[in-house]
This record gives structure tokens, C-alpha cells and sequence, in this order.
């Protein structure tokens, strides 16, 4: 089974969303995916995520009421195969634990499924207004339904 983790900075607004979207696309496809999310800050540990996140995936049917934030640990490069990461200042938090060259060919930035290369940065909505949220949504969809779909290459 595949493994992946979403990260952002506190583990409320966007890793919380993108683990939520990327879940349901997969349960539509009957995928069997372990998914999970985690902040490289500890903020926000054993908070839901924000109720403004929460609002904006339920207006498209995603519940992610019920997840907890929690901090990237060292230990997730082992028990993920994938790492994605919401923006570079994400990337070099989690890659500044990376043991080896494998744990950092596990990390990548999730916009680059749809953008190839081109390190395109998921904004932080939080100090934002409704519609960052909205804006937020629609990236984050349009990456895991490419992510969703090459899994369902993987596990055929």
C-alpha cells in the first residue's frame, strides 16, 4: 500500500486540506492509500484545522473536521514513500532532517504534479480572506487528482 504524507508549515489550512481531497479521490478510484498529514512547526499539534479550511472542504464535500494537527518527525521518512510538501520554505524544513540521499528523493513540492519544475508554492490562506481559501481548494484538487491518478497506475 502506498503511503503518503502532506506538509505545510502549522498543519491546519493546507497539508489538513490537500490529505483530505487526495482522500477522497482515491476512495472514488478504490484506491488503497494510507494518507496522512503533518506541520514542520508545532503550532498547532493536536488542533483541528482551521475552521475556515474545514468550511471551504465541506462546500465541496471533503470532511476533514475530525483531523489533528501534528509536527513532521524523522521517523516519517520511513514510514512514507511520498512527501509532499506545500512550498520551498516546507521543503527545506523537512529536507534539513533528511538522513540520506533516499529520504530527500521522497520529498517533493506537490504543485510541481501539475506545474513540472516549476516549484510553484501553494499560498498560506491564514492571513487571508475566503477566497484564498477557495483558491487553495482548487490547486490542491487539480494536484491530487493528477497524484490520484498516477496511484491508481501504481496499484493496478
Amino acid at each position: 500500500m502506498q503511503k503518503i504524507l502532506m506538509v505545510c508549515l502549522g498543519n491546519i489550512c493546507r497539508s489538513p486540506l490537500a490529505e483530505g481531497i487526495l482522500r477522497e479521490k482515491t476512495n472514488e478510484l478504490g484506491i488503497s492509500v494510507y494518507i496522512d498529514s503533518a506541520g514542520t512547526s508545532d503550532y498547532h499539534i493536536g488542533e483541528h484545522p482551521d475552521k475556515r479550511t474545514i468550511a471551504n472542504a465541506l462546500k465541496h464535500n471533503v470532511d476533514i473536521s475530525k483531523l489533528k494537527g501534528r509536527q513532521f518527525v524523522i521517523e516519517d521518512f520511513d514510514k512514507f514513500d511520498t512527501i509532499f510538501v506545500m512550498d520551498s520554505s516546507n521543503y527545506t524544513n523537512v529536507i534539513a532532517l533528511a538522513r540520506n540521499e533516499a529520504d530527500i528523493k521522497k520529498v517533493e513540492l506537490i504543485l510541481n504534479r501539475i506545474h513540472p519544475n516549476s516549484n510553484m508554492a501553494v499560498p498560506d490562506p491564514y492571513f487571508g480572506g475566503e477566497q484564498g481559501f477557495e483558491d487553495v481548494f482548487v490547486l490542491l484538487d487539480k494536484a491530487c487528482s493528477t497524484i490520484a491518478t498516477s496511484l491508481k497506475k501504481i496499484v493496478k
